[in-house]
């Protein structure tokens, strides 16, 4: 169905089934629609079945599944609203943060943004889609980690589920990521000059292309979606 992680004894069981499965839905992997079964999934991570449960209920909080009594776990459609809701929300949140961290930012964090540019275009140079997801969040953790605040990227995190669906639909043709590497650059800059303005427009440039790719990918996909 997907592909299995390597399951690491120093952090929760159902932390780890969670993310391979939040992936693995965001990826495609597991298409709208699937049943999701807790006995073929806990046999193939080879632990029980708690894990996965707890795995379900933190999916069904971040929109990407839906537990029906007596019939199973499916994998939602994506819904239109609720990644326009969730952009508004995310872009109030993040913008708020980043002009913050312009004040606050050093020379460290930028050396970690500059590094994760790099890995950004050498994943867009390998076609690489999967890996370029995980760098483009890392990028906004890595900001968001300025100021000390891990509960601001939890919820961003689960507030951006539904949309890193359409982000990765998206990424082939109808947002590059060579354009999202542009705008990212263009956050940095303005870090660099510690303008908390010029970030907040920056990032809000960026996080609104969503809302003009979703309408072009809903048409494509049609099936996938729901209003």
């Amino acid at each position: 169905m997907f592909k299995l992680i390597e399951l690491n004894i120093s952090e929760p069981v159902n932390q780890q089934v969670y993310r391979a499965l939040r992936k693995a839905i965001i990826t495609c992997q597991v298409l709208p629609g699937v049943l999701l079964s807790e006995k073929e999934i806990s046999s193939q991570f080879n632990v029980s079945r708690q894990p996965v449960r707890e795995a379900f209920i933190k999916l069904a909080e971040a929109g990407l599944v839906k537990i029906l009594p007596q019939r199973g776990t499916f994998v939602t459609k994506i819904s239109i609203k609720k990644v326009i809701d969730g952009q508004f929300i995310r872009e109030a949140v993040e913008c708020a943060i980043i002009k913050r961290v312009a004040q606050e930012i050093t020379e460290s964090d930028l050396v970690l943004l500059d590094k994760n540019l790099v890995e950004q275009i050498d994943a867009n140079k390998r076609k690489d889609i999967r890996y370029f997801l995980e760098k483009d969040d890392e990028f906004h953790q890595i900001i968001m980690n300025v100021i000390d605040c891990p509960m601001a990227w939890e919820t961003v995190e689960n507030i951006k589920a539904m949309m890193d669906r359409v982000r990765y639909l998206t990424l082939e043709d109808i947002s590059p990521p060579e354009d999202l590497v542009k705008q990212h650059e263009k956050i940095v800059m303005a870090l660099k000059k510690h303008d908390p303005e010029m970030a907040a427009l920056a990032l809000h440039e960026h996080l609104s292309t969503i809302l003009q790719t979703i309408n072009i990918v809903s048409q494509q996909r049609n099936d996938w979606f729901v209003d």
